[in-house]
């Protein structure tokens, strides 16, 4: 079993639910972590971003590309 490194910081709430959509629909193991707390009402999601996702090394690069081409999207939408 790989193990689990941080591959990348997550902008937003949307971002994440996007990607994880998109890496379970691949099949390419990862989880999603969220920095919001109660106790301090998601402050360290204003400073740090909504939060990041891991997976095992061997898909960094794939999923660096996917959130760069959704990254991509976004803005051109804006």
């Amino acid at each position: 079993m790989d193990s689990y490194v941080k591959i990348t910081i997550l902008e937003n709430e949307i971002e994440a639910r996007l990607l994880d959509s998109i890496l379970t629909e691949r099949d390419i193991p990862h989880r999603m972590r969220s920095y919001h707390d109660t106790a301090y009402d998601g402050l360290f999601q204003t400073q740090k971003g909504w939060g990041f996702v891991s997976a095992p090394e061997s898909f960094r690069t794939e999923i660096e590309e996917i959130i760069k081409d959704l990254r991509n999207k976004a803005s051109h939408r804006g």
